[in-house]
């Protein structure tokens, strides 16, 4: 059965990709973006197929109109896919209260708003899959990202709780964890040239400058086989909570867990102690 997605931030990058591979295989979707003009040759390539829909995700009100058009448009809605959002950067003494407000606004309640608006319909359907695009941001965290990392740290924890929460209802929810991939010009983006830019302390310039020497040189990972892969996922029957899009990252996830592991096994003498527990015999 040919499935209905709703997904946010399409115009571009791998939310276009995401789009033009469930449209390319038969599927319908409600396409969602601040400007819908970029989705003007998909609409005419697949016509009734896509569904364009200007919308803000940080406005709570769009997103319930757009999720509710949606569902009447197609009759049912399949797969949710939060996509849109930005990289904020600057280190954390740099940032103003009205940057990292609007980088949750965007990136975690924007989610959040399309989660509790489409989330009825799944469950009255008794079924649907919810992807949330998270970052390998989402599981490291490295200097002058604070808020980047801050609001995916957090949509991580959101929907591994939505994930227990939705399964009851036979909703899945997946995570995906992309590492750099080729959204501009072919290249690798460099989060510390692409994205929005904080005011700059000089206390910070050493570091920028040892960070930029390196930021966005790994191999860019190629979009168009990332949406390939999303459709692999939501055709899953036991797809995984989370999952890693591409390889670059993946051994620096496993060296942090470790790191994580290694480092409360190094202080369980203390952990107990500040439980009011002795510590445990031969230690």
């Amino acid at each position: 059965m040919s499935k209905v997605w709703f997904v946010t931030g399409s115009s571009r990058g791998l939310g276009r990709r995401f789009v033009e591979a469930a449209l390319s295989r038969g599927d319908r979707v409600a396409a969602t973006a601040r400007d819908t003009g970029g989705l003007d040759d998909l609409v005419a390539a697949h016509g009734d197929a896509v569904l364009p829909l200007r919308m803000d995700v940080t406005d709570r009100t769009a997103v319930f109109e757009s999720v509710q058009r949606a569902a009447r448009h197609f009759g049912r809605l399949d797969v949710i896919v939060n996509n849109a959002g930005y990289a904020q950067v600057g280190a954390v003494e740099e940032l103003t209260e009205r940057e990292l407000r609007d980088q949750m606004e965007t990136n975690l309640f924007g989610a959040v708003w399309v989660v509790q608006a489409a989330l009825p319909h799944l469950r009255e359907q008794r079924s649907g899959h919810i992807v949330q695009l998270s970052s390998a941001a989402g599981l490291i965290a490295m200097p002058l990202g604070g808020a980047y990392h801050a609001s995916k740290w957090a949509l991580e924890g959101l929907n591994e709780a939505l994930a227990g929460e939705a399964a009851a209802f036979g909703v899945k929810v997946t995570i995906v964890e992309p590492g750099g991939f080729a959204t501009r010009d072919g290249n690798n983006p460099d989060p510390l040239a692409n994205g929005h830019m904080a005011d700059t302390n000089p206390a910070y310039d050493g570091l920028r400058r040892r960070l930029g020497e390196v930021a966005g040189k790994q191999p860019a990972g190629d979009p168009a086989a990332a949406a390939r892969a999303l459709l692999k996922v939501v055709d899953s029957e036991n797809p995984p909570l989370r999952i890693l899009f591409g390889q670059g990252f993946y051994p620096m996830v496993q060296q942090a867990y470790a790191d994580r592991l290694q480092t409360w096994a190094d202080w369980q003498d203390l952990s107990a102690e500040a439980h009011g527990d002795p510590a445990p015999a031969g230690r």
